[in-house]
């Protein structure tokens, strides 16, 4: 009996260091974003302020462009390295050397593929320009594969670090060049030297932990599984990307530059929230992953939690923002951007949608239905694309963003309903949504307290 209560109680322990272990490494990735919103908020919007709608909507499509090659680049494996590294940690030099030279690889194709693209579209020399600087960080994300050696281990507190350092580079020398008026196109290579600092700092915290990049080594039988592993990842990726930006393309193609820089900046303020469902979704995927080894049910009472929490976050969010919209513009950005109030109060509320897909999307990982990813992420590309030929043209950016909030729905939402693998989602999002359940639960919770 005794020995039974010890071994009990160090269940316990066990269970809380766990808990405890997995809550440190959200913390310190919500730091890091916290930093960031912080970053956006002064330099960001200092920043358009200074270049204006016209030269900042310029910058805008560059970055949007870039982001498509940018997914291309990734190949779709850093999910499936993070997977396999928490499985076999005893093959860490191989998965990561491997990785690797695949991101490597990926980043030379992404390139090449540009500029076909671009020589054969002919942009203008300035925007073309803008796009091949800001997708040369590609070369320098191949590093990035150490970040996936440190969310394995739960030790994002490295990743933070190297982003802090980064970020502290970035604000001096964006503030330098705006209080010197600098051209356009500098601030395009402030984007490049972000990149190469935070590679440089993942490398040395790597090196910190006694490990070696030198002991990292390539299998070309690994390199074939985790490409074939990681194809559904890919395409969903550059889906995803496609659909999140080519909003942005388009208006450009059609309004003008100055319109890019009025939804852009609207844009920006909503998906600046987004990191929140990341945050917590990649903190808490290895303990998904061993939830799913171990206990079905666990799993999919983990999954309801995780998005019943993300869920009215998101809605939380988006209330105030509905309501004072027009004053967070005007506030932030002044008179210039007026046009973006309208866009911000629809996209905003786009974000209940992308939480439920973030947090669904690590358990889909988990259960190796990658391909179920890219279905969602395609059907939300398709209605992206075909409702924004028809309403850009009559409503403008605020056409943009209405679509924008349809595509995320389809994609995000009613999509499990119709794929019979995993209308248990749906019934999890339906949950979260199900205001009569959130109130029993909260009178339950009161009730159990009391």
């Amino acid at each position: 009996m005794l020995f039974e209560k010890i071994n009990d109680k160090f269940k316990m322990l066990k269970l809380h260091s766990g808990a405890i272990k997995y809550l440190k490494n959200t913390s310190w990735l919500l730091s890091e974003k916290i930093l960031r919103i912080f970053v956006v908020l002064f330099v960001g919007i200092w920043l358009a302020r200074y270049l204006g709608p016209e030269q900042f909507g310029l910058l805008s499509y560059a970055l949007s462009y870039s982001t498509i090659f940018i997914a291309i680049s990734s190949l779709g494996l850093d999910n499936v390295v993070i997977r396999e590294l928490v499985k076999s940690e005893g093959d860490r030099d191989i998965l990561l050397g491997t990785a690797f030279i695949l991101k490597i690889i990926g980043a030379i194709f992404g390139i090449f593929l540009l500029v076909v693209i671009l020589f054969i579209q002919s942009q203008g020399s300035l925007t073309t320009t803008l796009i091949l600087i800001v997708t040369a960080v590609t070369v320098f994300q191949s590093l990035n594969v150490v970040n996936f050696y440190f969310q394995a281990k739960v030790l994002s507190k490295f990743f933070v670090f190297s982003n802090a350092i980064s970020i502290f580079f970035s604000v001096i020398i964006k503030v330098t060049l705006i209080l010197n008026e600098a051209p356009l196109v500098t601030f395009a290579y402030v984007v490049l030297f972000d990149s190469f600092v935070l590679a440089i700092g993942f490398m040395y915290f790597y090196t910190h932990q006694n490990l070696s990049v030198f002991s990292w080594s390539f299998d070309f039988k690994l390199a074939k599984a985790l490409i074939r592993s990681g194809l559904p990842l890919f395409l969903s990726a550059v889906a995803v990307s496609v659909y999140m930006k080519i909003d942005q393309i388009m208006i450009k193609n059609i309004l003008g530059d100055a319109a890019v820089g009025q939804y852009a900046s609207a844009a920006r303020l909503s998906e600046a929230w987004y990191f929140i469902p990341m945050v917590i979704a990649s903190s808490l995927f290895p303990s998904i992953i061993k939830a799913q080894k171990k206990d079905r049910a666990l799993y999919i009472k983990r999954l309801q939690q995780l998005n019943d929490m993300l869920v009215w976050g998101a809605i939380c969010i988006a209330i105030p923002v509905t309501f004072f919209g027009d004053s967070i513009i005007l506030f932030l950005y002044g008179a210039e951007y007026d046009g973006a109030s309208d866009v911000l109060v629809i996209h905003i509320w786009s974000s209940v949608f992308v939480f439920m897909t973030i947090a669904s999307g690590k358990f889909l990982i988990a259960d190796k239905m990658e391909n179920k990813i890219f279905y969602r992420n395609l059907s939300g590309l398709v209605i992206n694309i075909l409702l924004n030929i028809i309403v850009i043209p009559l409503y403008g950016v605020k056409g943009a963003a209405i679509t924008t909030l349809i595509s995320w729905f389809v994609a995000g939402y009613v999509y499990d309903y119709f794929d019979k693998d995993i209308n248990y989602m749906f019934r999890v999002k339906s949950n979260s949504l199900n205001l009569f359940r959130l109130y029993y639960l909260i009178k339950r919770k009161i009730k159990n307290e009391m």
